[in-house]
């Protein structure tokens, strides 16, 4: 039979990081292959890194696609590009107005020489200036030459160009024509808000031609000795708004487009640090797996320790490769016991082929009844294996199914010791109870609980004689409780104090034989660790005496978190 702590130390070694698991050539050489084959990342193999690179982008494209949207600059520059168009009109207008009229006629053009005076006006190219008198007679339009300050050389804007016509595409194709007004010429946008400027009050208007260029035109009223002389309308250069914001589009989609790459470079590396050692992971689980399938190779399966890693990834590692560990540990323990069970189901076995043999041939009535006794003796024995092989096998498997519920452990150790102190009187075994008076709640399965003390004080009853005698006694210590079993019998060998929890061992007197399957400590052992808790036997002696002298009894200490 194994020993317990191996495990124990492979589970820890496989949290320490340490690889332990046999080298598996095969398994190494295919999950090489794999990762050879899926090279640094591929997309096409790998639709979690499609995923960090489409979520990492969508935040970028969503945040650039509103800035372009509500175009925040387009906006701003326009109401900037008013106002100065509104200033500039004003000064023209007062640059006209003035108080001497010819012939007194009020309702002609101001003295002063408009030609005159508009020849010396720093018109930009491309702008239009109007001038109509109060009849809204038109009198004058000059449209304007000039080069105004510096002129910046035109920048290239490919990639702004190429959005607006995939745009423009767009609203042909779904008949939107929003915004696109088209009033024929300057002139006639001029006009219809000369109303408005005859009766004193000055009229801004931005609007768009059929081409998408913008105009900003302004119509102010001429005021001269308190009297409305007439209006000028002074509209910009077609396009040299839009000209601007395709510029700033322009960088602002440059600056986007290095974004970007950038973004996606990161998000490459990103997802080589996540997906690949994730796609290693389940690539070694599916060799696992297929190979099982197969029914090839023995050696165990191979998972790549990436404990070194600070995050999910490297605990989840360690969690499949513990994962691994206990299931090959479960494994090698099943094998043995199914090896300790035929063991132990040939002995008896063997003894009812034998006695079988022997009453063929016996002619007298008490050998015959003597062999009988042996037959009838084995087939309760391997009756009784067959039951605790059955409880034992199927004990894990309940114990995850049961439900933990907390529960007063003193009174259940009451209710018990008044069951089984009965019977240790009526075998002249003196039975003793000593618990705390106050109740003492612990999380657990109460009915497993209870089956491990049964065993154990059922234990010690059967090795005391008449006059002996079982104490039962619990304390609380800090975070756990502990309840101890002692009994006056015969104690426990030394060399057995270590064997007595394994499966099937069984250190009895030669009277007892047959009457215990060995599976009875074994089980209390795996439900105390099932609950966090421990459990050791110990021999009972004075403080001072010698070491190898006879025991006063044995121990068994149940240690449970509270």
């Amino acid at each position: 039979m194994r020993p317990s702590e191996p495990p124990r130390r492979r589970q820890a070694e496989v949290v320490l990081g340490e690889d332990w698991v046999r080298p598996d050539s095969g398994g190494e050489n295919e999950l090489r292959a794999r990762r050879e084959k899926r090279g640094w990342i591929s997309l096409n193999r790998s639709p979690l890194a499609r995923k960090i690179i489409f979520f990492n982008l969508l935040a970028l494209v969503v945040l650039v696609a509103g800035v372009l949207y509500l175009n925040p600059f387009r906006d701003s520059l326009v109401a900037q590009r008013e106002a100065a168009l509104t200033i500039e009109a004003e000064l023209v207008a007062q640059l006209l107005a003035v108080p001497v009229r010819r012939d007194g006629d009020a309702s002609a053009l101001p003295v002063a020489d408009p030609a005159t005076v508009i020849e010396r006006l720093p018109l930009r190219d491309g702008m239009m200036l109007h001038v109509f008198n109060s009849r809204g007679e038109l009198g004058h339009v000059v449209r304007g030459e000039r080069p105004f300050g510096s002129v910046a050389a035109p920048r290239s804007t490919v990639i702004t160009d190429f959005l607006n016509r995939i745009w423009n595409g767009f609203e042909r194709l779904f008949g939107s024509s929003a915004g696109l007004e088209d009033p024929g010429r300057i002139e006639a946008v001029a006009r219809d808000m000369l109303a408005d400027a005859l009766g004193g009050a000055s009229r801004v208007l931005n609007w768009r031609t059929l081409q998408g260029e913008t105009i900003v035109s302004v119509v102010v009223p001429i005021i001269g000795n308190g009297t409305i002389q007439g209006a000028v309308a002074l509209s910009s250069a077609a396009g040299e708004i839009d000209a601007l914001v395709r510029n700033e589009r322009e960088q602002l989609l440059q600056m986007f487009l290095i974004a970007l790459l950038v973004s996606i470079g990161l998000s490459l590396v990103l997802a080589s640090t996540i997906a690949n050692p994730l796609a290693d992971l389940a690539a070694a689980a599916e060799i696992g797996r297929d190979r099982n399938a197969r029914r090839s190779g023995a050696a165990r399966v191979r998972i790549p320790d990436l404990a070194a890693r600070p995050d999910e990834i490297g605990r989840l590692s360690v969690a499949l490769r513990g994962m691994v560990a206990a299931l090959y540990d479960r494994l090698e323990s099943n094998e043995q016991f199914a090896a300790d069970v035929a063991h132990e189901i040939k002995n008896p076995l063997a003894s009812l082929r034998s006695a079988v043999g022997t009453l063929r041939v016996a002619k007298r009535e008490d050998q015959r009844q003597t062999l009988l006794d042996v037959i009838d003796h084995d087939v309760r024995r391997l009756d009784r294996l067959v039951s605790d092989i059955s409880n034992a096998s199927r004990l894990d498997s309940e114990l995850v199914k049961e439900q933990e519920e907390a529960f007063d452990l003193l009174k259940m150790l009451r209710n018990l010791a008044e069951h089984l102190g009965r019977e240790a009187e009526e075998k002249g075994v003196d039975f003793i109870i000593d618990l705390p008076p106050e109740p003492l709640r612990i999380q657990g399965l109460e009915g497993r609980l209870a089956q491990v003390f049964v065993n154990l004080i059922t234990n010690a009853v059967s090795f005391c004689e008449k006059g002996d005698a079982v104490r039962v006694w619990a304390r609380s210590r800090e975070n756990r409780v502990l309840v101890v079993v002692e009994d006056t019998g015969p104690g426990i060998p030394d060399q057995a104090l270590t064997k007595v929890f394994k499966r099937f061992y069984s250190e009895r007197p030669v009277n007892q034989f047959g009457n215990h399957s060995g599976l009875g400590l074994a089980i209390s052992k795996q439900i105390v660790e099932a609950h966090g808790g421990v459990i050791w036997a110990e021999n009972i002696r004075r403080p001072d005496a010698d070491p190898n002298s006879p025991p006063l009894g044995a121990r068994f200490v149940v240690g449970l978190p509270v």
